[in-house]
């Protein structure tokens, strides 16, 4: 039976269709501008702007980039990270989470407190960098992977997704004689995946985009990640000589560099791009059971 609106339902209807409308045009037609940019040849992208005729399309930025050693060390670097990063917060996040979330542990709320003054106070970047260096992490990968990898909010978010796994499977894998690490194992973790999985991606994320503790942190070139690299093209306007090539005039880096910009966005947006539909239906499922219960 179709629902009848009144008028002013309707017009509530049609306010959010133009409100969403524009919402996806503000994302969308910036992406698009991006890719197509990307593909442009430059004389023609700096002379006429975009251009939907594939004659005028080239894939100089993309050589450029796939042939320059700093950019895909860069990348495989950012993937090495950004995967560690993920594997070291999940892990901490939900051995943490899982014995907080255990009414028998003493002195849980003691230790909650702690990580929860953390969200409110920090040590600051100077003596985060004094403690580094005196761990002897400087210009390592681990100044990159440990300071961040205890996040509070991940610990709360498992945390509260292990209260609501059941207490009586666990009592009865009890009566039965299992450890505790063999009901973790066999019985908590296969009911886990969604969280996991959220952890998972939201730690992956947040170091694929970060540069900030590479910058810092990192001297060796060879150590940087692409977006430390990304970040020289885009803000610094500095690209690679290489890129460009010796025998072209300066005239033509500046042309060239505009397309570069643009083809490096889209190739440190891909790995992104390509993971979420396969985690969407965790992400939506360990969001609300994290967030709600």
């Amino acid at each position: 039976m179709p629902i009848k609106h009144s008028r002013l339902d309707r017009y509530l209807l049609v306010l959010i269709a133009v409100c969403l409308t524009l919402a996806v045009l503000v994302v969308v037609v910036p992406l698009l501008y991006i890719v197509v940019a990307s593909f442009m040849d430059p004389s023609v992208l700096l002379s006429r702007g975009l251009s939907f005729n594939v004659s005028d399309w080239t894939l100089d930025g993309y050589e450029k980039i796939l042939t320059n050693p700093a950019m895909v060390r860069g990348f495989g670097n950012a993937v090495a990270y950004s995967a560690a990063f993920a594997a070291i917060t999940v892990l901490v996040s939900i051995f943490a989470g899982y014995a907080l979330a255990d009414g028998r542990l003493k002195g849980r709320r003691f230790f909650m407190t702690l990580f929860l003054i953390t969200l409110f106070f920090g040590g600051g970047l100077v003596p985060t960098y004094l403690l580094v260096k005196k761990l002897g992490m400087i210009d390592t990968i681990w100044a990159v992977l440990l300071p961040g990898a205890v996040n509070v909010w991940n610990i709360i978010l498992s945390r509260t997704f292990f209260k609501g796994v059941p207490h009586e499977l666990k009592e009865a894998a009890n009566v039965d004689g299992a450890s505790e690490m063999k009901i973790f194992a066999r019985i908590v973790l296969p009911l886990s995946k969604p969280i996991i999985f959220v952890l998972a991606l939201y730690a992956f994320v947040g170091q694929w985009n970060s540069y900030f503790d590479a910058m810092i942190y990192l001297d060796n070139a060879k150590l940087h990640p692409l977006q430390l690299v990304l970040r020289s093209i885009l803000i610094q306007n500095q690209v690679d000589p290489g890129m460009i090539g010796d025998q072209l005039a300066m005239a033509e880096m500046k042309r060239l560099s505009e397309i570069i910009k643009y083809a490096a966005i889209v190739i440190s947006s891909l790995p992104l791009i390509v993971m979420y539909p396969f985690f969407q239906k965790y992400f939506e499922k360990g969001v609300l059971v994290g967030s709600l219960k």
